[in-house]
């Protein structure tokens, strides 16, 4: 089944040439089919590029998918033209009164501040509250993962003296878990980061869990019981030339910074890329959209307006999923 994306999304070319299964809305709605509706909260500066990784990832699945874009109305985006931003983006305001079966919220360059010096804390705060009631389940990814855990959970991020960066191996702890369904013992993920979150403050929290991991960076998958939050320390989703061109950028503009580990062959940037991390990505974003959303939400979202949200909060609490 295809991913349903916005006309005119400059992802979409990329994504016809790999021949990944994509359609407009027109003749989505055609179709007798309820397609899942997810949220995504970009946060990158480089929109287009992170457009494309999700809708990629998500496009890798049985199933029908609305993607929503929004961004951050406190914010004005310096590395993508407003053109952009006005067409495809939207904002809370704009959906508040609206459900959805999934949110995936992204990374953003802003982990060294502290989170209520970021300027958008405010309304980010906001899609917090909101998901709590909104939205079935959601996904965090890298500093979104851990300001949604400061949030929700009050758990610290703690600045690191060297950059986490390059390919970990990751430990498969619990592989029971249906996000992790299929998944080997050890895989590998991408990680590009200055800060950590410790595993020790997971550990204080009952409800949560540790899904994979590495002795080398640390916890890189976590979960609560319901699988409501999912919380990605790692970007599972980055292209194959992601850390690259993060590294060869910095390269080019004076900045210190360490080859990417276990990334090109040998440690070298002469010899080419490894990039291993593909099929876990696929089947990580495919698990949480079959299992966390088809399996878990409710068929008609409508239902659930005009003095039924007691259904709704009954279908948050009951724990489907364990993990």
């Amino acid at each position: 089944m295809p991913l349903i994306i916005p006309d005119r999304l400059p992802a979409a070319g990329s994504l016809k040439d790999e021949n990944i299964f994509i359609m407009n809305k027109a003749r989505a709605d055609s179709q007798d089919i309820r397609p899942l509706k997810v949220i995504i909260v970009n946060l990158m500066p480089t929109k287009i590029a992170t457009e494309t990784q999700l809708a990629r990832v998500l496009a890798n699945s049985p199933l029908q998918i609305e993607m929503k874009l929004v961004g951050m109305d406190s914010h004005t985006s310096t590395h993508v033209s407003q053109e952009h931003m006005q067409s495809f983006y939207t904002t809370l305001d704009e959906f508040r009164d609206e459900y959805f079966d999934g949110m995936i919220l992204t990374g953003s360059p802003v982990e060294r501040m502290p989170f209520e010096q970021v300027d958008y804390w405010d309304e980010l705060c906001s899609l917090f509250e909101f998901a709590k009631t909104h939205v079935y389940s959601s996904m965090f990814i890298c500093w979104g993962a851990q300001a949604a855990l400061y949030y929700y959970y009050g758990i610290q991020k703690h600045v690191l003296c060297d950059k986490v960066f390059g390919v970990y191996e990751m430990e498969t702890l619990r592989p029971h878990s249906p996000l992790l369904r299929g998944f080997d013992e050890f895989f590998w993920a991408p990680h590009s980061r200055h800060t950590e979150i410790r595993t020790e403050d997971i550990e204080k929290h009952p409800e949560l869990r540790i899904l994979a991991a590495s002795p080398e960076v640390g916890p890189h998958i976590i979960a609560t019981d319901s699988g409501r939050q999912i919380f990605l320390l790692g970007h599972q989703e980055y292209d194959k030339n992601t850390l690259a061109d993060e590294y060869f950028r910095d390269i080019s503009l004076g900045r210190k910074i360490d080859v990417p580990k276990n990334y090109f062959r040998n440690d070298d940037p002469e010899q080419g890329i490894l990039f291993r991390w593909r099929s876990h990505a696929n089947l990580l974003f495919s698990n949480w959209l079959n299992y966390y959303l088809y399996q878990a939400t409710p068929y008609n979202l409508d239902d659930l307006r005009d003095g039924k949200e007691d259904a709704w909060r009954e279908a948050f609490t009951d724990e489907k999923v364990e993990i």
